[in-house]
């Protein structure tokens, strides 16, 4: 049995795409799998061997003392393959490879146009470390044996004969219940499930629902944690708070429940580097629960939306727009649930992790041939 390790020293043990998603799926083709990661305990879940490592303090230790660890766990497992997904974590992944090891990078985001809008990195330095990010990742991609990109955009930024497209599409009935509220009897709420930072629009979101009509008693549920910490204060002294349910983090169980009771999802982020060619994963998790969207007004996103007749685009930076948008979909309720229905419709016929499930054996089985 082919023994495959995924590395990841910033994301949970309980990642959606790293252990829901690409873990499983392998564990269920009968690979030996196991995620190193930062974590409680070590556990089995599903199949997959989860082997921890402490969990850093601060994003310091992360990068060097985690990191550290993770590439020990790695060479104590000594396996086949090796996949890991975070930048911070080429090097180990070269390192690797030069035990004669398999390696494979996982690149969720475009880091280098990430790395642009980063708060916590001085904007004076940004476009040099976006810059040494590009070549990193370039150098390392010469050394590893395979790449998997989230999106077919990021994936055109590496080798062809190395690289596949594995897209972040979410899991077909993971988040449809069947306990969900008939659609004309929910409540006037909305919601917007992730994180939530300024760059993916929680002013305007707070600033569009204090803009709607008393009478629509509209509410804005909000899933997620804030990032930075901080902003959860200059947030909740906005006037429009008073509209706002935060929830925190949410399982996904609970984000199942929460999407089956609300009218619409939003998914607004600001037209940053990394944002307008990016394929959010909440976007196609509301279409897979058949909420209707109001999404950013980028191009692929408005193609994605009209194309399945999904929901509503709008400004990302103008409360107004975003907040006619809301009050049309709650004052159509008949339109909406069509909506609603049509982007089911299509994550059921092409937005499907099922599909992209398929993509990822195939890359494996061509790796070990």
């Amino acid at each position: 049995m082919t023994k495959v390790c995924h590395l990841t020293s910033v994301h949970s043990a309980i990642d959606t795409r790293i252990f829901y998603k690409e873990c499983r799926t392998l564990a269920q083709a009968r690979y030996e799998v196991v995620l190193d990661v930062p974590h409680d305990k070590n556990d089995v879940v599903d199949g997959v061997r989860i082997r921890a490592v402490p969990k850093p303090k601060n994003r310091q230790e992360r990068m060097t003392k985690t990191v550290w660890q993770i590439y020990k766990a790695a060479v104590a497992e000594n396996a086949n393959i090796y996949h890991f997904h975070d930048p911070e974590l080429i090097p180990i992944g070269i390192m690797l490879k030069l035990r004669g090891k398999k390696a494979i990078y996982d690149v969720h985001e475009d880091v280098p146009k990430q790395i642009l809008t980063k708060y916590w990195i001085p904007s004076f330095l940004r476009r040099t470390a976006s810059a040494s990010a590009s070549l990193f990742e370039k150098i390392g991609s010469k050394f590893f044996d395979g790449i998997v990109a989230a999106t077919p955009t990021i994936a055109d930024k590496f080798p062809l004969d190395k690289t596949t497209a594995v897209q972040n599409f979410p899991m077909l009935n993971e988040l449809a219940t069947p306990d969900a509220t008939h659609y004309p009897d929910r409540p006037n709420d909305i919601v917007y499930v992730g994180g939530i930072a300024a760059l993916r629009g929680i002013r305007e979101m707070v600033q569009a629902v204090e803009l709607l009509p008393e009478t629509l008693n509209a509410r804005l549920c909000l899933a997620g944690a804030f990032s930075p910490a901080e902003l959860y204060d200059e947030i909740c002294a906005m006037p429009g708070w008073g509209r706002v349910e935060f929830l925190g983090w949410q399982s996904r169980e609970q984000v199942a429940a929460l999407l089956g009771r609300v009218r619409a999802g939003l998914v607004l982020f600001h037209p940053a580097p990394n944002h307008c060619d990016a394929q959010p994963n909440k976007l196609f998790e509301y279409m897979s629960a058949g909420v209707p969207v109001i999404a950013s007004d980028f191009p692929l996103w408005r193609k994605i939306v009209e194309r399945a007749g999904c929901g509503l685009v709008a400004d990302p930076l103008d409360p107004h727009a975003i907040a006619s948008a809301i009050e049309w979909l709650l004052t159509h309720p008949d339109e909406a649930e069509a909506m609603g229905k049509r982007g089911q419709e299509a994550v059921r016929k092409l937005y499907n992790w099922e599909h992209e499930a398929k993509a990822l054996i195939n890359f494996y089985e061509r790796l070990i041939k």
